[in-house]
């Protein structure tokens, strides 16, 4: 049971819905709690401790319905109800004689537990159907069913054995189908779209190692991993809001109350945002690592003040202009390649940059700034002056 519950969150994840670990203990619990026989009841219990949402809910009740489908064989409405004793005890296996009789629930569980021995949840490529169909096949016991489906065959005398060869053909043909059908409902729901993917490529690469074709997906992922950080963030402002109560408000409108404190007051701590001075490094060496943590940054707007962007290379210049005038792509991309831009693309030069800096706008630096230098720290054998940092 732990095993089936444990598949149908997998699928469910894959889905789309945020499971935790303790989430998932929940859903065994309530699973063993109320049991298998009434498909509503479980429904509705596991519903309860893994869907949060609205959302959340509909892609839930897609994945339990084919996640839980049971209608995945179509057993023949001609099979026989008996067969002659002598061609039953040809009949040597039990798919072949779940075949013969369209023994529905028999070849339901042969499925299952096919799917179940060859791992089946480990699917994730189209690819992959045809192979996992033929393992599946090969351990319900196909090989068994042909060789019983040729000596029955092989009787051209035997109208009885011929007879059962017709029933056990489309027994075989009806298996076939339900196990496609089964190895395709398995790859809907563990299978991984192309874009999720390109997701998972792009998360586990190296920042330096992805072509600049695919930043705007990287856009994309940027922006899922601000939203996680900003739920946690407001979740936490959230209850610091209940800190700490403050007795002479809450008392002062408590006078119109008969002092009667209906209305408590709280101690808010004003959360300044801070301001934000990036210092990118624009050479080539570390040009897409930069544009990274810029997207990442100007995706965090809305929890920083303000944020100015100086450029350098071998000298340094400000481009905050460029990313207020234009959207942060095409930003990024005019700050390596705009000739307008004040800046010398030669030899990366941290003396010259440093020094600029503390002359030019060090004194926009308050208690309130930080301060970011995005670069890799090679100076070409200048003066690298690290003792300017030391304001």
């Amino acid at each position: 049971m732990e095993d089936v519950i444990i598949n149908f969150i997998a699928a469910l994840r894959n889905a789309g819905v945020r499971i935790s670990v303790s989430e998932s203990l929940d859903a065994v619990r309530a699973a063993l709690l109320v049991g298998f026989s009434e498909r509503q009841a479980i429904k509705d219990s596991l519903a309860a401790t893994l869907a949060k949402s609205v959302g959340e809910k509909e892609k839930f009740d897609a994945c339990f319905d084919r996640y839980f489908s049971c209608d995945f064989f179509n057993s023949s409405k001609n099979a026989p109800r008996r067969i002659d004793p002598e061609i039953g005890s040809m009949i040597d296996s039990d798919i072949a004689s779940m075949a013969i009789y369209g023994d529905a629930a028999g070849i339901a569980a042969l499925i299952r537990d096919a799917a179940q021995a060859s791992d089946i949840s480990s699917i994730r490529y189209s690819t992959q159907r045809n192979i996992y169909s033929a393992r599946m096949l090969e351990i319900m016991g196909m090989p068994q069913l042909d060789s019983t489906l040729g000596r029955l065959k092989s009787m051209q005398d035997s109208g009885a054995a011929q007879a059962a060869a017709v029933h056990l053909a489309d027994g075989k043909k009806r298996i076939i189908e339900a196990v496609r059908n089964y190895v395709e409902r398995e790859y809907q729901l563990y299978a991984k779209s192309s874009d999720d993917l390109m997701e998972s490529y792009l998360k586990t690469t190296r920042l330096t190692n992805i072509e600049q074709y695919y930043f705007g997906k990287m856009h994309e992922i940027i922006q899922k991993l601000v939203k996680q950080l900003e739920d946690r963030y407001s979740r936490r402002v959230k209850a610091a809001k209940r800190g700490k109560l403050d007795y002479k408000k809450t008392m002062r409108k408590g006078v119109c109350y008969g002092g009667f404190m209906f209305e408590p007051f709280w101690k808010k701590k004003k959360m300044d945002r801070p301001d934000v001075i990036a210092i990118c490094d624009i050479s080539r060496s570390v040009s897409r690592v930069v544009r990274f943590f810029l997207m990442f940054l100007y995706s965090m707007q809305k929890r920083i003040g303000r944020i100015r962007i100086l450029a350098f290379c071998s000298n340094l210049a400000d481009v905050t202009d460029i990313f207020e005038k234009y959207p942060i792509e095409e930003a990024l991309s005019r700050m390596q390649d705009d000739p307008s831009i004040p800046i010398i693309r030669g030899r990366t030069d941290y003396d010259r940059t440093l020094t600029e800096f503390k002359e030019h706008y060090l004194s926009l630096v308050t208690k309130n700034t930080t301060v970011l230098i995005l670069g890799d720290a090679r100076n070409n054998y200048y003066n690298s002056r690290a003792d300017i940092l030391k304001m």
